[in-house]
């Protein structure tokens, strides 16, 4: 879908601090009312942790939204309404997000929300969406095994980035793995998927070891790689938040350099290397969907873009990526349906919608997942990554892993009702 724009000349409305409205382009009506698409607007909430061990990566995903809405309004909005953002801090607290769903639906009565990062967050929120029939719209990589109606996911599932890096790993880089990761669901579900994985191709793993989310002391981890895998191995890094500032300053001062102890991350972007320094990284890899790097016009105007409002020296990623995308992937289902208020007409309408994305085509499929390209990445001494693997085009998403003995042979749909989600093929 071919998207054109003007110049953004207009000024932010409103207030921008935690928990309230925030209008983008200015509106004769604020609307109200028990719909989310009274009078002039049509309400949205974003949930994200903009403090706490998250905000890291986090806040970064709220700029990319609030830039689709901006854009969006600034083209003339939704079914002729302007988009009203109702912002909300999850704090890195998951009970804090159940909690602010529940008040951005109850009060505030959006008509959908884009939020979380965390496995742990979405997990606390999913029973607020599915108890309310609400929509969460969900920027990121994530672990599976998980198939419901109320959500839809634009990172990728396990088939479109944690398998694809256990493969070209063992391709290129050892058999032997180390699994280190934050203890919370997603890192140790990947590493599940991942074990498995790792025995039906002939892989090893050596140790597995978790850090609770925003803790620092990597030491003993460091010391478990350097005993189970003395003479270099592969490390799958599933931390998230800012425990990887500590891991990789530890990993180079401990002297495991990429050559011999490459790292593999699926929760390290451009905006993680930033802040954590390319220094400590250089030489290490990561597996997403989308880099800065990618070539192809949507890409460029979208860098552009994003450094014209937020500043040259900040960078794009993948999660900020998703995010971007499936701001438009809602707006392109609302105008499908034609309503913003039923829910079920544009979870119907959002199937089979595509867009020109910075990553390239994408596609949204019954399962609620998007069918996106993979990619893996190695960071280089500018602190974005050269793209050392592809496919071809975009790989249809598995929410239900096939490696997984439990899971395997299900499958998630739900453009049948009868069927209920999750099937086993």
């Amino acid at each position: 879908m071919t998207r054109q724009f003007g110049r953004r000349n207009f000024l932010l409305y409103g207030s921008a601090a935690l928990g309230t409205s925030v209008f983008l382009k200015a509106c004769a009506n604020p609307g109200g009312g028990p719909q989310a698409s009274g009078g002039d607007t049509i309400k949205v909430g974003l949930l994200h942790s903009l403090s706490g061990t998250m905000a890291i990566s986090e806040t970064t995903v709220v700029d990319a939204e609030l830039l689709a809405i901006k854009e969006i309004n600034e083209a003339g909005g939704v079914l002729g309404k302007q988009i009203e953002v109702i912002k909300e801090d999850g704090a890195s607290d998951w009970p804090t997000f159940a909690e602010k769903a529940e008040k951005l639906i109850d009060q505030d009565k959006v008509a959908t929300i884009f939020g979380c990062w965390t496995s742990a967050s979405r997990k606390a929120v999913l029973p607020v969406f599915e108890s309310k029939q609400h929509m969460l719209w969900y920027p990121v990589q994530y672990e599976g095994q998980e198939c419901s109606q109320n959500i839809f996911y634009t990172g990728a599932a396990p088939n479109q980035q944690i398998e694809p890096a256990v493969e070209w790993l063992l391709e290129n880089k050892g058999k032997q793995f180390f699994l280190v990761g934050s203890d919370y669901v997603f890192p140790r579900t990947a590493n599940t998927i991942i074990k498995e994985q790792l025995k039906a191709l002939g892989g090893e793993t050596v140790g597995e070891d978790y850090l609770p989310l925003g803790n620092t002391e990597v030491t003993p981890i460091i010391t478990k790689i350097k005993a189970a895998l003395p003479d270099g191995g592969v490390i799958f890094n599933s931390l998230n938040g800012d425990s990887n500032v500590a891991f990789f300053k530890q990993m180079q001062g401990a002297g495991l350099s990429p050559e011999k102890y490459p790292v593999m991350s699926v929760s390290i972007a451009e905006e993680e290397v930033r802040q954590i320094g390319k220094d400590f990284l250089i030489g290490h890899y990561a597996a997403w969907n989308y880099f800065q790097t990618v070539e192809n016009p949507q890409n460029k105007k979208w860098v552009a873009d994003f450094k014209a409002e937020y500043g040259d020296e900040r960078v794009t990623n993948d999660p900020m990526e998703a995010a971007y995308i499936m701001v438009y992937i809602w707006k392109q289902a609302v105008e499908k349906a034609g309503t913003a208020d039923d829910l079920a007409a544009v979870r119907q309408a959002a199937y089979g919608q595509t867009f020109a994305a910075p990553e390239g085509s994408v596609t949204m499929n019954s399962n609620h997942h998007l069918s996106k390209t993979v990619r893996i990445g190695a960071i280089r001494d500018d602190g974005l990554f050269d793209i050392v693997s592809e496919t071809e085009g975009p790989v249809d998403p598995i929410p239900w892993n096939q490696y997984v003995p439990e899971t395997k042979g299900y499958a998630c749909d739900w453009s049948d009702a009868a069927k209920g989600g999750k099937y086993k093929i």
